[in-house]
């Protein structure tokens, strides 16, 4: 009995033109110029649905006019790149704002110091009112004279005063 290769050349082509399905394109898109695009890839993320024909999932669909923009109030011109005259007194100003910025923190940083300064200068001055021993002052001629208690109680009290402000 003679076999018969006919179920075999048979099977064999349909699996020749199921696999050739395979090697088509797997998504078709309509591109920003309106060119048609094939690939095996998804299309780029800012693609619009609408704008996608085909995908693994679904058929190819009949191509679709785009649909219609609403149109824009009032459509916006694009921006001209800057010229080098803009560029330049762009670069002057944000300097300019960086040195008045940098002079700001300098003096806010002088000012701490000084702040700090006065505080460990108070404390000082309470420390030693607040020891009991005699305080040596000398006056605006030069001369040599001891504190009183009443001084002593005024630059205690003065010196409390810097001190509640440094907490």
């Amino acid at each position: 009995m003679p076999r018969s290769t006919t179920p075999f050349r048979l099977f064999a082509a349909c699996a020749l033109l199921l696999g050739s399905g395979q090697a088509q394109a797997q998504y078709s898109w309509i591109g920003e110029n309106g060119v048609r695009h094939f690939s095996d890839r998804p299309p780029p993320p800012s693609t619009p649905a609408h704008k996608i024909l085909k995908t693994p999932g679904r058929m190819a669909a009949a191509p679709q006019a785009p649909a219609p923009e609403a149109p824009a109030e009032a459509p916006a011109a694009p921006k001209a790149a800057p010229t080098l005259a803009e560029r330049e007194a762009d670069y002057k100003e944000r300097m300019k704002k960086r040195e008045e910025q940098e002079k700001k923190d300098a003096q806010q940083a002088e000012r701490q110091r000084d702040f700090a300064q006065r505080c460990a200068m108070a404390r000082s001055a309470r420390a030693q009112v607040e020891s009991g021993v005699r305080i040596r002052d000398v006056d605006a001629a030069g001369q040599s004279r001891i504190m009183t208690d009443e001084e002593r109680a005024a630059q205690f009290a003065q010196a409390n005063k810097i001190l509640a402000e440094c907490r």
